[in-house]
């Protein structure tokens, strides 16, 4: 076997900077294991992109000519990796004061989604982080949202804020009449109990809407 076909490894001293020079099939091949940068090279072009290899699940993955169990677990250990590196990131700090931490945490929790969830972020009265709860799940066209829940569930984590989220499978953020609706009535259901409603993101295809910078609230 060639070397090519081998990844180069790293220097310990190389660090993020030279991660960051690899192509898609070299990043693959360092996640696959040794030997495997052929193996990236076909998986990249059945699934059309990193993202579509690294969304493409397990019984997906597996089912490939060459990758086996192993290798196709890693894939989506990488991707659960990086999605709590995004939560702890947004725990560190207010939300309100580190949006893009935030947008970056939804689209990475929310946009590959087939169907459409409906999500809370629930903060204390420091804007802090308190939990992330998917609340509701739908079909391609929608999420039914019930704010008894919405509410049963802010009170059990003793929130003094929300943030709203959900996805919409299209990849088109914009929100309907039906978003502006279910927001508005959870807003001022949820004022009731003195929780503020302080956004609402809809997560689409690599892009968040936000309600609030909108001045739908």
């Amino acid at each position: 076997m060639s070397t090519a076909d081998h990844p180069t490894p790293l220097a310990p001293h190389d660090g993020n900077d030279k991660l960051r020079e690899l192509s898609d099939t070299e990043l693959l091949a360092r996640l696959l294991g040794a030997g495997s940068r052929p193996l990236a090279a076909e998986l990249l072009h059945r699934f059309g992109s990193l993202r579509g290899v690294c969304s493409a699940g397990f019984a997906s993955l597996s089912g490939c000519p060459g990758i086996g169990t192993q290798r196709a677990s890693r894939l989506p250990a990488a991707l659960e990796v990086s999605r709590r590196y995004y939560y702890e990131t947004l725990r560190l700090g207010p939300a309100l004061e580190s949006p893009e931490a935030t947008r970056r945490f939804l689209l990475a929790e929310l946009r590959d989604l087939r169907h459409e969830v409906f999500a809370c972020l629930f903060l204390d009265n420091r804007h802090r982080v308190l939990a992330f709860d998917i609340l509701f799940r739908g079909t391609i066209d929608g999420a039914s949202v019930h704010p008894r829940e919405v509410v049963t569930e802010a009170l059990r984590r003793n929130a003094a804020a929300v943030i709203l989220t959900h996805n919409h499978p299209s990849g088109v953020a914009e929100p309907s009449d039906a978003d502006r609706r279910i927001t508005l009535r959870l807003r001022d259901t949820l004022a009731l109990l003195d929780i503020r409603v302080l956004d609402h993101l809809i997560v689409g295809d690599g892009s968040c809407v936000s309600f609030a910078e909108r001045g739908l609230l």
